[in-house]
């Protein structure tokens, strides 16, 4: 994927953030550069986790494995970006809400993209 590619899939994810800050009670997004950065550090991990555990085991895997890792990299991404709060509950519905999302807008995965 070219450089304006990952620009636009982070701008994207930063929208789907934000919508999902305002439909999801216990997940708030302070605005737009805190969801950009949310969008990155959430990549960041998931890349990651991905790395040393396999894609079955990643936010970007599907299954309940993949879902609970969702939750908890969305639940951990709090404590890094300034501006962004999120409850358990809260990463648990986002984890949710964010792939029913990726049902009508799939991203791929920084492995898949490498391919």
């Amino acid at each position: 994927m070219r450089f304006l590619g990952h620009v636009v899939r982070f701008i994207v994810a930063a929208i789907v953030l934000m919508v999902v800050g305002w439909i999801v009670p216990q997940f708030t997004v302070g605005g737009f550069w805190s969801a950009l950065v949310l969008a990155l550090v959430i990549a960041l991990l998931g890349w990651v986790i991905e790395g040393i555990f396999g894609k079955k085991t990643t936010p970007f895997g599907r299954g309940i494995v993949g879902f609970l890792v969702s939750a908890l990299v969305i639940w951990i991404a709090q404590f890094i970006v300034s501006g962004v709060s999120v409850t358990v509950l809260g990463a648990i519905l986002a984890a949710l809400v964010i792939g029913i999302i990726d049902l009508f807008l799939p991203v791929s995965t920084p492995f898949e993209a490498g391919k």
